[in-house]
This record gives C-alpha cells, sequence and structure tokens, in this order.
C-alpha cells in the first residue's frame, strides 16, 4: 500500500496547488468587468458563421436582430455551404422580425488550408470592414443574447480598454448528459485557462470563448485575424493568442445573459464534441497524450480510489489523503454548478465525468491516427493546426 499511499499524498498535492494557485479558476464571481457607457457609441458589425443551422437559427438570430444598441451595427450571416436552407431562413427571419440590417452572403468552399469556420468569418469580416466598424461581434450562430448583450459588451471594452472581451456562454443542460457532462467542460476549461490570467497584461495565458467575442477591428488587423489562424481548430483559443501576442488586452468571463441553444442530448453528440478538438489541443503529440491521460488519473481518478482501497485494506494514509483530495475537488467544483443552478450531489461524480473526458480525449487521439481528425458537419481536417507559426 506504500505506492497507494504516495500516489494520493501526489494527488492531495496537486489539489491543494489547485486551490490556491492556479488563478482561483473555481470561481464563478468574474463576469463583465465595471463599465460607464460612452458618450458616442462606436460602430459595431456582427460576423455569424453558419453552416446547416436551420434548427437552432429561429431561436438566436432574432435575439442579435433585437439588440438594443444606440450606435450604429448590423449583422453579417455567412452561410458556409449549407444544405439546409440556412441562408434563406436568415432572410426570413429578417423580414419577419426586423431589427438590425441583415446581410446574408456565402464565400463557397474553403481553400485547402483554411477550416469552413474562419473562411466564413474570414468573409464576413471583409465585407464588415466596407462599413469601417470600431468593433467586431463574432458570434456563433447557435449563441441567443440578451437584448442589452452588445451594448453591455461595447460599454465593457471601452471602459477598460480591452481590444478583446469574451463571454463563455452558458451552455445548455437539460438532458442527463449535459448535466453530467457539461458543466464540468467549462470547469475544465477554466482549470487550464484561468480567466483571472486571461486579463493579466503581459502574461502568457490567452483564451477566448467563441460563441461570443467582441473585437477591436484593429486590433484584428494587427493580429492578422483570421488568416493568422487559418486552419486551427480550437479557434477561439488561438484568436486570443494572436490578439495577445500582437499586444492586444483582452478578457474572458462567464455570461449572464448569452446562451447557447444548442441541444446535446446523447452521450455521442457531446462525445463528437468534445473528441474533435482535444487531440488537436495537444498539438497531436503522443507525449502530451500521454502526460494528459495520466495527469487526468492522478488528479481525478486516484482519490476516490485510493479512498476505496484504503478503507478496505485498513490504510490510513491512503483513506485520508484520498478522501482530502477527493473532497478538495468536490468542494471546487461546487460553484460552477451553482452557475449551471444544477444540484449539489453531482459535485462528488466529477471523477466519472473526468474519466469520461479520458476516454474522449483518447478516441480524438485514435480517430486522428486512422485519418478522420476533426469531423464536424460535413467536414474532415485531417492534421488541424492550433495557430500558425508564421507572423
Amino acid at each position: 500500500m506504500d505506492a497507494v499511499v504516495w500516489t494520493a499524498v501526489g494527488s492531495l498535492t496537486v489539489w491543494l496547488w489547485l486551490l490556491l494557485g492556479q488563478g482561483f479558476f473555481w470561481r464563478t464571481d468574474l463576469r463583465l468587468p465595471p463599465r460607464r457607457e460612452p458618450a458616442d457609441w462606436p460602430s459595431v458589425c456582427v460576423v455569424v458563421p453558419a453552416r446547416d443551422e436551420a434548427g437552432v437559427l429561429p431561436a438566436s438570430l432574432p435575439t442579435l436582430l433585437a439588440q438594443d444598441y444606440p450606435g450604429r451595427a448590423e449583422v453579417f450571416l455567412v452561410d458556409d455551404g449549407s444544405s439546409d436552407g440556412t441562408g434563406e431562413l436568415a432572410r426570413e427571419l429578417a423580414r419577419a422580425h426586423g431589427g438590425l440590417p441583415l446581410t446574408v452572403d456565402s464565400p463557397g468552399e474553403p481553400p485547402a488550408g483554411w477550416t469552413g469556420k474562419l473562411w466564413a468569418v474570414r468573409h464576413g469580416i471583409a465585407l464588415a470592414r466596407t462599413r469601417e466598424p470600431v468593433y467586431l461581434l463574432l458570434t456563433d450562430a447557435d449563441i441567443a443574447h440578451a437584448p442589452d448583450s452588445l451594448r453591455t459588451l461595447v460599454a465593457a471594452a471601452h471602459t477598460g480598454g480591452f481590444d478583446l472581451v469574451s463571454q463563455m456562454a452558458r451552455l445548455r443542460v437539460e438532458s442527463v448528459w449535459e448535466r453530467l457532462v457539461v458543466p464540468a467542460f467549462v470547469y475544465f476549461f477554466a482549470q487550464l485557462y484561468p480567466f483571472r490570467w486571461i486579463a493579466v497584461r503581459g502574461g502568457r495565458t490567452a483564451a477566448a470563448a467563441g460563441g461570443c467575442v467582441l473585437l477591436r477591428a484593429d486590433a484584428a488587423e494587427r493580429a492578422r485575424i483570421p488568416d493568422a489562424v487559418r486552419h486551427a481548430v480550437i479557434d477561439d483559443v488561438a484568436l486570443a493568442r494572436a490578439v495577445k501576442r500582437a499586444g492586444g488586452h483582452i478578457w474572458l468571463g462567464l455570461a449572464e445573459r448569452v446562451d447557447s441553444v444548442r441541444p446535446y442530448p446523447r452521450l455521442r453528440d457531446l462525445w463528437r464534441m468534445v473528441a474533435r478538438s482535444a487531440y488537436a489541443q495537444l498539438r497531436h503529440n503522443p507525449l502530451l497524450l500521454l502526460g494528459t491521460v495520466l495527469g487526468l488519473a492522478l488528479v481525478y481518478l486516484v482519490p476516490p480510489l485510493a479512498l476505496v482501497a484504503g478503507t478496505v485494506v485498513g490504510s490510513t494514509g491512503a483513506a485520508a489523503a484520498g478522501g482530502l483530495a477527493w473532497l478538495l475537488m468536490t468542494v471546487t467544483y461546487l460553484p460552477m454548478l451553482r452557475y449551471y443552478r444544477q444540484p449539489r450531489w453531482l459535485a462528488p461524480l466529477l471523477p466519472v465525468t473526468a474519466f469520461l473526458y479520458l476516454l474522449m480525449t483518447v478516441d480524438s487521439a485514435v480517430q486522428h491516427y486512422r485519418g478522420r481528425g476533426a469531423a464536424w458537419k460535413g467536414r474532415t481536417y485531417a492534421r488541424p493546426g492550433t495557430v500558425l507559426d508564421e507572423r
């Protein structure tokens, strides 16, 4: 049992460090920073890449068109080769609901070296630049915005001097699997990219949430967005890194009234969402994959296993270290469950969810080596990059 005891102590040590030394990632009180409304509201163009989004567009697009924004704003929806009538549906919704002006256009199939979404974003930004906007709002077709969303984003960017302000949209949690997996997804993301570190000027940590990114147009030009990240599968993180590398000041936090309306009712839906990009996050590096698997096992699986093993064989050290580590894990997960309005009893089940994520990550690597890469809506990217090295 000596090895079990020391492994459990190692896991407990990691959890003590995560509790205090990882930017307080587990706290969920980071919302839009203090803001004051500008005297003259800057112009904004909203860019929405959309591929086969007819199922969610009626719940999302009208919320963009209905934005209560005092300045000049318009929406550009870029139909990325949809086969379900997404573009025509967008025009019908605009005719029915009115609101901000809407332009619907399509760039055609992406050339080699581009992901479909970023090719659509490039086309949308090119259309938007003809209007010479001060800000660009990049938002996904499944994101619903409260009427004052654009107004508060611009006010926060203006007050804080931010080049990029991003909100992590509240994801849907209605099915059993969504309740088990989705809050943990955001928890793990915040653990990798502590939100408090992202806003530090000159810091190395950079990330954004692709569903809601307000970006200064001149900062996008300096960072060569989206060309600099054109084959990034994890495009939001890549975009934030490019902006920060170009000297931009960025901010990311949790949203209150920005919501994803996309359902993930079955485990396989969530599995596909995670697995399509997990190995890209690890730069397709087998050593990083091995380290991630071992790290997940040490941090999330060892505590309950050590508690059970120590209790069965009477090892007080293993049971105590494992139990304390599991307790810290549970306590740090509670704020995220509260944010998602989920019951507290889900917190001790985090090791189960972490094991699922471990399997999803391994499956992502397996699919990559089978030549399937990151597959999404009929397109497969065999070797997606995270960020291009070229300047």
